[in-house]
């Protein structure tokens, strides 16, 4: 059985919003066109796998904006779990342990 780990509030609340940027750009990466300047496209058949891409019209100012502000978010998370003062009561394994109990804390909680 695992071992139940005692999260500070702000540690938690940390990570599930690192969870919920990082569906969100996610999401929003994977609904924009595959390059973000124009590009006429392409198509190379003569490769052991051919490869090819569509013309794209690129990612707009918003879009650009948006998964700028979405990563900046994304690190400024990162940086929070990371250098949290909780994780110097840990060290070694104990350490791993307890921060994959946390990346996994939302998936265990109860649906309300």
């Amino acid at each position: 059985m695992a071992r139940a780990y005692d999260f500070p509030p702000d540690l938690l609340a940390a990570q599930e919003e690192l969870h919920q940027v990082a569906a969100a750009l996610t999401a929003l990466l994977e609904g924009l066109p595959w390059s973000v300047e124009p590009h006429p496209g392409f198509s190379d058949p003569d490769i052991w796998r051919p490869w090819q891409r569509p013309a794209s019209d690129g990612w707009s100012e918003e879009d650009q904006k948006e998964v700028q502000r979405l990563r900046d978010r994304q690190r400024e998370l990162t940086i929070t779990v990371v250098t949290h003062t909780f994780w110097a009561n840990f060290e070694g394994p104990d350490l791993v342990t307890a921060r994959m109990q946390l990346k996994h804390t939302h998936a265990a909680a109860p649906a309300a």
